[in-house]
């Protein structure tokens, strides 16, 4: 029993002593590799909107609830509307944002990557119409009908405001007191007392002021007859038809078919959110916008369409091969985890796996070479003695005969090479036996 354990002992100081230079270098190899391992996303990120009452907003709660699903809270806060929610991003006051398209001057040139934008655009996600509402029963197509009129174009800061301010002044009605600030259900109310004559009003077809306005006695909306040239003026807008009656079939609001201009409402993202959480955005954005819709087809949106900043290279990646291969099939919290460790994995394919290979050779060698050692001075002796016999030298050789013989006996190796022992003491009789021959013929 002690011999079995005494045996075991030195097998693991001669494993140690072979294998602790691999376990050297690949601990090496993961601190190398760490310093590329992608940190964890946060918990908690933060998006902002417009106000509580418009779509950003409802549509920021349905993010919520997806991401809530794998374990990300997204806090939502309202805005003035798309100029501040970019002076948020900027400010690293927000990570996420909604932008409507138009409120930046597009890149010249959508192919050249710039690596310095601090923003990044995840795509657009819906068509944002733009609704002028008018009073009166004379017919409304063109914006120059609407000079000396009292227009509300919005609140400072907001998207609607900076597209009524661009369309205004290019049918020269230069900025005054009639451009009223007011937005949504209050620039409907005024307008429906008579205190103003027109209101642009930027928001989905089912949004409650859209509807309200359709229904309203005396208030029309105006019909784009220019949308063609307004769309060569302003790439960033859509021409839209939104037909006789959609509204109400019944009293048939519409009562005619309405030319709408519509720019996109885009997700904007901090350059340096997490690339993981853009994907998770990314996803969330396609369960909640890739529906057919008043004004777009299924799978139409998300898109990058407005090219008001670079587009993300994981939104890149994202619409060419969809999500990340490990979010298709496992939770998003371990997805993170296994692309994160994944880098790790180098130092184990590149290092460990070659060197285990290489291991069992060398610790076969180092246990041998305590017994090649042996092996080695008994040659020389045998060679001695058929060489340089010296009968004067008897008690030598057979003093070196018995050290080589108690050497082996005492060699510690491994039970699995305890045979190369019992041959080398083998041996060192058959050498012993040659000394005798010698020692009789004198």
């Amino acid at each position: 029993m002690m011999a079995r354990i005494r045996a075991g002992l030195v097998s693991l100081r001669d494993l140690f002593a072979t294998a602790w230079w691999i376990f050297l270098i690949v601990g090496i190899g993961f601190v190398v590799a760490f310093q590329f391992v992608e940190p964890a996303p946060p918990k908690k990120i933060v998006i902002t909107t417009g106000s509580d009452a418009g779509a950003y907003y409802a549509y920021a709660g349905r993010y919520a609830a997806i991401l809530a699903r794998n374990g990300i809270t997204l806090e939502i806060r309202t805005s003035a509307g798309s100029l501040e929610n970019l002076d948020r991003l900027e400010k690293d006051e927000a990570q996420v944002g909604f932008v409507q398209g138009g409120v930046l001057e597009p890149r010249v040139d959508p192919d050249d990557e710039d690596s310095d934008s601090a923003l990044v655009s995840l795509g657009s996600v819906f068509y944002e119409p733009v609704w002028v509402f008018y009073r009166g029963s004379r017919t409304v197509e063109r914006l120059t009908d609407l000079r000396g009129k009292r227009i509300a174009i919005g609140q400072e800061g907001s998207g609607v405001r900076q597209l009524a301010q661009q369309l205004l002044a290019a049918n020269e009605l230069p900025p005054g007191d009639h451009l009223v600030p007011l937005a949504g259900l209050k620039a409907a109310e005024e307008l429906q007392q008579g205190r103003i004559d027109a209101a642009f009003i930027i928001a989905a077809e089912s949004a409650p002021v859209v509807q309200v306005l359709l229904r309203s006695p005396g208030i029309r909306v105006m019909s784009f007859s220019q949308a063609d040239a307004y769309q060569r003026r302003f790439p960033f807008l859509t021409k839209l038809m939104l037909p006789q009656g959609v509204a109400d079939l019944v009293r048939d609001f519409p009562p005619d078919d309405v030319t709408v201009l519509a720019p996109t409402a885009n997700v904007i993202v901090r350059a340096d959110l997490h690339p993981a959480l853009q994907s998770l955005l990314l996803q969330a954005m396609t369960e909640t916008h890739g529906k057919s819709g008043f004004f777009n087809k299924a799978g139409e949106f998300p898109v990058y369409k407005d090219l008001l900043v670079p587009l993300s290279p994981e939104a890149a990646r994202y619409f060419k091969s969809g999500p990340p291969f490990l979010q298709r099939y496992l939770p998003f919290w371990l997805a993170v985890l296994v692309d994160r460790l994944i880098v790790l994995l180098i130092p184990i394919v590149a290092l460990l796996i070659p060197l285990l290979k290489l291991a069992p050779a060398i610790y076969s060698w180092r246990v041998r070479s305590k017994i090649f050692r042996c092996y080695g001075e008994l040659k020389y002796l045998e060679d001695d003695l058929k060489l340089r016999f010296d009968a004067a030298k008897l008690p030598q050789y057979r003093s070196r005969l018995d050290g080589l013989d108690d050497e082996a006996r005492g060699l510690a190796v491994p039970l699995a090479f305890t045979d190369l022992v019992y041959t080398l003491r083998v041996h060192v009789n058959l050498v012993r036996q040659t000394l005798k021959n010698l020692e009789g013929r004198t």
